[in-house]
């Protein structure tokens, strides 16, 4: 498929060597006038991941600033990705994420992080896993721009990791290796988030 390419080059380099911020416009769990399935929460409206503080209005207006900033910039912009941009340092991931792309990360919250078994998160960030931080991260990026519309079309995406994460639409809602996608489609400078509350593991 046309959308994956040149990340895993970039991926291997950065490995070797060491939005338009615009949230998705409100759009229902309802088919979309694309006939995609759309699975975007409006303002407000409870989104089933409470602590994340994903349907706040603070968050929507982060993610709608007409600022050009690139992935990483816009998830800590946001401030519901505080473990994640985190997690991209120690990873030294940084300046990939921040290249120019494009990219698509299927972003975990803060609360998706919390999910993960005690002591997993502070051990995955000690400089010694430093390697199997980065297989984790990577599985959560797809090369190129994989809007929501497309997404929905998918059973399978192979992520830059080299392994393919499994797709499923059940009963309006989208699934990524089990990880419910709740905000679809905020662009950024350099590719699209889309937001999940399970951290996927590779």
């Amino acid at each position: 498929m046309r959308f994956l390419f040149a990340l895993t080059t970039a991926v291997a380099v950065a490995m070797a060597t060491g939005g338009v911020a615009e949230a998705g416009k409100g759009r229902s769990s309802n088919s979309d006038s694309n006939g995609a399935v759309g699975f975007h929460h409006r303002q407000g409206e409870s989104c089933g991941d409470q602590k994340a503080g994903l349907c706040r209005a603070e968050l929507f207006a982060a993610l709608a600033k007409p600022k050009k900033k690139d992935i990483v910039d816009t998830a800590a912009g946001a401030g519901s990705f505080k473990t994640l941009v985190a997690a991209i340092k120690a990873a030294g991931l940084v300046d990939t994420l921040k290249g120019k792309g494009p990219f698509t990360v299927f972003a975990p919250t803060d609360a998706a992080f919390g999910k993960l078994p005690k002591g997993t998160l502070a051990s995955l960030l000690k400089p010694e896993n430093k390697k199997k931080l980065q297989g984790i991260l990577t599985y959560h990026v797809v090369a190129g721009k994989v809007r929501a519309k497309d997404v929905v079309k998918l059973k399978t995406a192979k992520t830059v990791n080299g392994k393919s994460v499994k797709i499923k639409v059940k009963k309006g809602k989208v699934y990524v290796d089990g990880a419910q996608v709740v905000m679809t489609d905020i662009k950024c400078a350099n590719g699209i988030i889309h937001v999940i509350n399970k951290v996927i593991l590779p």
